[in-house]
């Protein structure tokens, strides 16, 4: 069975935004947004949200997508600023990234940058730093993840990098039910992707829209 690039509980506002504009980012802010469980507090409230630290919590669609975040994947790609605020070289190698020494992740996760530094892991995760193109990273995430499946994790711009290189095989993108008007935009319009994508639209009870597109 081929391997898979692919974009899962990805979350946008009803205007196809997915973060805040670069200079907003902060360790305060790290989505660059003021209050931004309006994109991603649905998978928050649902039971299988991997950092409850509470009982309960939403069962059903939203729930199902939640869980479904870490099957078959064996790596994960993402962009520098998903991994921290800073740009340009590196000031210092103390920054491990937001999530503490237990990351979410669970695989060897290869974070693009034009400042690249020595891997770290972090209990079982390894972080790779590489400066090269959307189809050697692929390349080589693949090769780490041993026969599963590569997560392409965001942010929007890496995304879109991926998109543009036609290099994504599926995506989730869950859009939230609120308008932010100005920020990195993932899409105008899910049908932008409609020449590549078969698209499925399965609204929630919770207000979001999970969007389902697969490669043609």
């Amino acid at each position: 069975m081929d391997q898979l690039l692919r974009v899962m509980n990805f979350n946008i506002s009803r205007d196809g935004i997915g973060a805040g504009p670069d200079e907003r980012q902060s360790l305060e802010q790290p989505f660059g947004l003021p209050a931004p469980e309006r994109l991603f507090g649905w998978c928050g409230a649902t039971a299988s949200w991997p950092m409850r630290t509470d009982p309960g919590g939403t069962r059903g669609l939203d729930d199902y997508f939640t869980r479904d975040f870490a099957r078959n994947i064996g790596a994960e790609i993402m962009g520098r600023n998903k991994f921290g605020p800073q740009r340009g070289p590196w000031r210092d190698h103390d920054w491990n990234g937001w999530w503490g020494d237990e990351p979410p992740f669970h695989t060897p996760v290869f974070v693009m940058t034009h400042h690249t530094r020595p891997s770290i892991t972090l209990s079982d995760t390894t972080f790779h730093f590489v400066d090269d193109t959307p189809a050697a990273v692929l390349e080589r995430a693949k090769e780490a993840a041993q026969g599963k499946d590569v997560r392409l994790g965001g942010g929007v711009s890496t995304v879109r990098e991926f998109l543009d290189a036609d290099l994504v095989d599926s995506l989730h993108v869950a859009v939230a039910p609120v308008e932010l008007g100005e920020g990195i935009r993932l899409w105008d319009s899910p049908e932008d992707l409609a020449d590549r994508f078969h698209l499925e639209v399965v609204p929630s009870p919770s207000g979001v829209v999970h969007h389902l597109l697969w490669r043609k």
